[in-house]
């Protein structure tokens, strides 16, 4: 049977069926976070829900954060061209939740009141760690939100079948998947303005309640598809792939062995060494996750909603292999790149042939396209909303309030800056995934990972866990492992001297390796060692403060 794009389903109905279901959507989400903003009266309101979720909320709104559109359009896709190697990224992303339940979940949650920031700076100088910490907030949100916005552009180009030399309203290909990040953009800058933290909560419930029915639904029909034989749908994928048993072992993007360059090799498998660690270090130091424990009532809340989003993201990530696997088999690899070189749009690609498959033809095609890419950009709204949440919070509550005015600020003179902010911050994300249209958003996501494990996670461990650790520490640790990743991505073949680059056209790398997490997680540790020793400040009481609310919860709140 042949397969239709969005592009050759050009009937009126299919049509119609997409435009119904995207105002749908984001009518919805819109009266949600309308809604929201009636109960949003005071600061706590605005960052932390009044602290008002259940465990099992709290635990589907993580998932929901979580589940972004690397989960979804990047894994599949990197899955569907690469095998092996893609689901790399499942099992890393799965497996960083445990560092994060054991080491931060609970103990951040006593400690803090909105911010990463209220741990950090509980016994050091106020001013210098919030500033640094909200430097730390904003790089990694902005790194996360290239890769929300990179797949909203791709989504909505396969949609309404906008490829390379085609036109829609008079704009091009190009100028499309621009109109959309920049539609996108606004979306979350209301989403956080009006709504706050519980608007983007609720916002978040729904879509993970949307994300997790439609990859049952596909991955049941992928199942169906092969008798529910999964050497089958392994055995086919490859066989389609055109690279045979390679595809199904490890080695077709990383670590992959050149003959006769041994210095290649190596590098080859160091960028894979390096991708583990981010990907495994990077959830416990993600500001958009990290508040999420502040939205809970108790600790005991705590505890029991990383255990849900536990089990709702380690269902997700075992429908992506029937997501992946089965786009390689089903659409195949060339099909997918014709329409995305990234594979951003294999999931939506999958949901279409599925539909043409077992749901009456093109129309049945068309619907199912729609709903799966419906659920995908509601993926995209939910995570770009909660990230843009993070980051205004901290340059509000952090910067403005703690730094700027001392203390002394308002809540409601908070709370406006902080949705200010979010307009600045959108307005930054927007210009930056114009450049960044050509990467795959999974990959995206993991430098935000390895930016997050650079950074935040040497400061808050130290924070937790050491008693010498001092201001001097947080402010190196910070910014050493901060300014180490962002410098190496910017001088990475990611930026600059490859044909899937930012710029592939201009060539300034001079560091081999595309993730820099191998190098920039171990300077974040070593500078907030270094940084400690050499100042003689200390305060031990408060450590023994901090040790007590952290481990009970006493006084936190």
């Amino acid at each position: 049977m042949r397969t239709f794009l969005a592009a050759e389903a050009t009937n009126s109905t299919a049509r119609t069926i997409t435009i119904v279901l995207f105002l749908l959507l984001v009518a919805v989400t819109l009266g949600i976070t309308v809604w929201a903003s009636r109960q949003t009266k005071t600061a706590t309101d605005f960052y932390a829900g009044g602290r008002s979720f259940s465990g099992f909320q709290n635990g589907m709104a993580i998932g929901g954060d979580y589940m972004s559109a690397a989960s979804f359009l990047g894994i599949a896709g990197l899955i569907a061209l690469y095998g092996y190697d893609g689901f790399l990224y499942s099992i890393g992303f799965l497996v960083a939740w445990l560092v994060a339940l054991l080491l931060v979940a609970e103990l951040l949650r006593n400690s803090g009141r909105y911010t990463m920031a209220d741990v950090l700076a509980f016994r050091m100088r106020q001013r210098p760690v919030r500033t640094a910490a909200a430097v730390s907030t904003i790089t990694v949100s902005i790194f996360y939100l290239l890769a929300q916005m990179v797949g909203a552009g791709a989504l909505v180009a396969l949609l309404l079948g906008i490829k390379p030399g085609t036109t829609f309203l008079g704009m091009d290909a190009d100028a499309a998947k621009v109109a959309t990040i920049i539609l996108v953009g606004a979306l979350m800058i209301i989403y956080v303005t009006v709504g706050g933290m519980k608007g983007t909560t609720y916002v978040q419930i729904v879509k993970a309640v949307l994300l997790m029915g439609g990859t049952l639904v596909m991955t049941l029909l992928v199942l169906v598809h092969y008798k529910f034989n999964i050497s089958s749908l392994l055995g086919d994928a490859a066989r389609v792939s055109g690279k045979g048993e390679a595809f199904l072992e490890p080695g077709l993007r990383y670590g992959v062995e050149t003959a006769g360059d041994a210095t290649k090799t190596f590098y080859s498998k160091m960028d894979l060494l390096s991708l583990g660690m981010a990907l495994v270090l990077g959830t416990a130091g993600l500001p958009h996750i990290l508040i999420r424990f502040y939205t809970v009532p108790t600790a005991r809340a705590a505890r029991k909603s990383v255990l849900w989003a536990i089990g709702i993201i380690g269902t997700f990530y075992l429908f992506t292999l029937a997501l992946g696997f089965g786009a390689a088999a089903l659409v195949g690899g060339k099909e997918i790149t014709a329409q995305d070189k990234a594979g951003n749009t294999a999931a939506p690609q999958l949901a279409q042939k599925l539909g043409l498959d077992y749901l009456g033809g093109e129309i049945g095609g068309a619907t199912l396209l729609a709903i799966i890419a419906a659920v995908a950009f509601a993926t995209i709204l939910a995570v770009v909303a909660g990230l843009t949440l993070a980051s205004s919070s901290s340059l509000a509550h952090d910067f403005y309030a703690n730094v700027v005015k001392r203390g002394e600020a308002s809540e409601r003179q908070e709370v406006n800056v902080a949705r200010i902010s979010a307009f600045v911050i959108g307005a930054i994300a927007i210009a930056l995934s114009i450049f960044a249209q050509s990467l795959n958003v999974a990959f995206l996501v993991a430098l935000a990972f390895a930016v997050a494990a650079s950074g935040n996670l040497p400061a808050i461990l130290y924070s937790l866990f050491w008693k010498r650790f001092n201001t001097s520490g947080a402010v190196w640790a910070i910014y050493g492992g901060l300014i180490a990743a962002v410098v190496l991505v910017f001088f990475s073949p990611v930026v600059s001297g490859a044909p899937t680059a930012m710029f592939p056209d201009s060539d300034w790398h001079w560091f081999p390796l595309s993730n820099p997490g191998i190098i920039s997680i171990p300077v974040g540790f070593l500078c907030g060692w270094i940084g400690t020793l050499l100042s003689k400040e200390r305060d031990d009481a408060k450590y023994a403060e901090l040790e007590v609310r952290s481990l009970t919860g006493a006084g936190a709140h």
